[in-house]
């Protein structure tokens, strides 16, 4: 007689480990907790949705200025005193001493970009049983199995296994990160020394992602790295495969492939090189989304050179030459008030240029020192008092700016993406919603209040419709839709999801 094999009871299968994820920082880290989670998920693990079901807890820490730092320090505790097993990872991660300064007790640490170390800690935390029967893993997911080891980051520094299949943001938009590190040498700025220089990913492996995503349904792609003008430089733009096309790794190159897909593309973290005036060119043409983010952090000649910035003295010229080639063109950006050396005189030229230039999203923060920067050592350090006084002078007028652009769209018909659903308890369902225009990117810009008039209950988050703009704020519009268009997008959709 053939022995044969029987699967036990389910009552004998052992239970999934779970995982608490905690994801700080900048939408770059975001990407990074996405291929963390997509590989926890892969080797069968399953995320837990609060510290009671967790096992152990990841966070993904933000190490850029003192806030972000402390923000960090207090997670790694708060899930510590929850689970007492903790594994950090992140910007943080490259400064251990700070960390085991405050948490000692932590389980283990990695830096940035760490996928493959923080698998190894998870497992020697949590293994999972591997038994063919008992166990909930598949016999062949890497790193659970001599045979299959998993790639080391040298091997996937310029492929897809940047590509996350679990995501943190909702189905409709995602960010695509072209690169990671930075090459400048900014002296308030530690990301070098964290993330390392600028590593770009082959063209072909960015646009595969890209076309993935928008074949799941995706509609925005937002493309992110430290410097993604600089994309490229670090591997000579070289050329690689999409769809039988050799593709250079080079920006506009990428978002002239990017904006055939037929998805909102949005420019991130972009720097004023002379080759941005072909990316506004493809704005102007409706190729990509007439939207700039550039970290322009200052106006004043003298504070730009300390901070060892670019294009120190030739910002206003740049953008009347943008807004010249594509006048639907928004602009946001970001500055640090009170850097060592500020006096009144540069902060004036600062509130001059934000008068001039008429930016259409500013944000800004008062400058702390930052472990490790340069610019520690700088003299004329600012009272936080002045620095305090001169971050509510420039938001005045910055919110100013905002209201006076904003009202000038009031009467404007304009596409919204919707976000989410905002109806009152008194409302019938799907009445109300919160979106985005083109000019606004998701959780640093504005919104759209919407009410939805004859189309109340047949509109869906991720839905894109036509708009009439009826009234506006400091930040935000608000109206009424007038349609819904059906979104075409040049991929191939997998799947249903219906006409929109």
């Amino acid at each position: 007689m053939t022995a044969t094999t029987q699967r036990p009871a389910d009552s004998m299968l052992v239970a999934p480990k779970k995982v608490g994820f905690i994801s700080l920082g900048c939408p770059k880290a975001l990407v990074d907790s996405e291929r963390i989670l997509t590989q926890l998920r892969a080797e069968g693990y399953e995320v837990a949705a609060s510290y009671e079901d967790a096992h152990a807890v990841i966070v993904n820490t933000c190490g850029f200025i003192t806030p972000a730092v402390e923000e960090s320090l207090n997670a790694i505790g708060e899930a510590l005193d929850a689970t007492g097993r903790v594994i950090v990872t992140g910007c943080l991660g490259e400064r251990p001493e700070k960390i085991l300064e405050r948490h000692p007790k932590v389980a283990a640490i990695t830096g940035s970009e760490a996928v493959d170390d923080v698998m190894e800690h998870v497992r020697r935390l949590l293994p999972i049983e591997t038994d063919a029967f008992t166990g909930l893993l598949p016999v062949a997911a890497p790193g659970m199995r001599p045979d299959v080891q998993l790639p080391t980051r040298e091997d996937t520094r310029h492929g897809d296994v940047f590509a996350p299949s679990v995501r943190l943001t909702p189905r409709h938009y995602a960010y695509v990160k072209i690169a990671e590190g930075c090459n400048h040498t900014c002296s308030f700025c530690i990301i070098p020394k964290l993330r390392g220089l600028q590593v770009s990913r082959d063209a072909g492996a960015v646009l595969y992602e890209a076309f993935r995503l928008v074949a799941g349904g995706t509609k925005e792609l937002m493309v992110i790295s430290q410097d993604t003008s600089a994309y490229g430089v670090d591997v000579r733009h070289r050329e690689s495969e999409f769809q039988g096309e050799q593709v250079r790794a080079h920006l506009t190159d990428l978002a002239v492939k990017l904006g055939e897909m037929g998805a909102w593309v949005r420019m991130h973290y972009v720097y004023p090189y002379p080759h941005v005036d072909r990316i506004v060119e493809l704005m102007a043409q409706g190729k990509i989304l007439p939207y700039l983010d550039i970290p322009l952090q200052h106006a004043s000649p003298k504070i730009l050179r300390s901070m060892r910035r670019p294009g120190a003295g030739k910002q206003l010229d740049t953008i009347q030459r943008w807004r010249a080639i594509c006048p639907e063109l928004v602009i946001r950006s970001t500055f640090i008030v009170g850097f060592p050396g500020e006096t009144e005189t540069e902060f004036q030229e600062l509130l001059t240029f934000l008068e001039d230039a008429r930016l259409d999203r500013v944000g800004a923060f008062p400058y702390s020192d930052v472990d490790e920067a340069d610019a520690n050592k700088l003299e004329g350090a600012v009272p936080q008092d002045v620095k305090e006084a001169r971050l509510a002078r420039f938001m005045e007028v910055a919110q100013r700016i905002s209201a006076e652009k904003l009202a000038e769209k009031v009467g404007r018909v304009m596409d919204v993406i919707i976000d989410e659903f905002n109806d009152d308890e008194d409302d019938a369902p799907g009445t109300r919603m919160i979106g985005r225009t083109k000019g606004d990117a998701p959780g640093i810009d504005g919104q759209v209040y919407l009410f939805a008039g004859e189309l109340a209950g047949q509109l869906k988050i991720g839905d894109i419709v036509k708009a009439r703009i009826e009234d506006s704020d400091e930040y935000d519009l608000y109206g009424e839709v007038l349609e819904r268009p059906e979104w075409k997008p040049n991929v191939p959709q997998l799947g249903h999801f219906g006409k929109h």
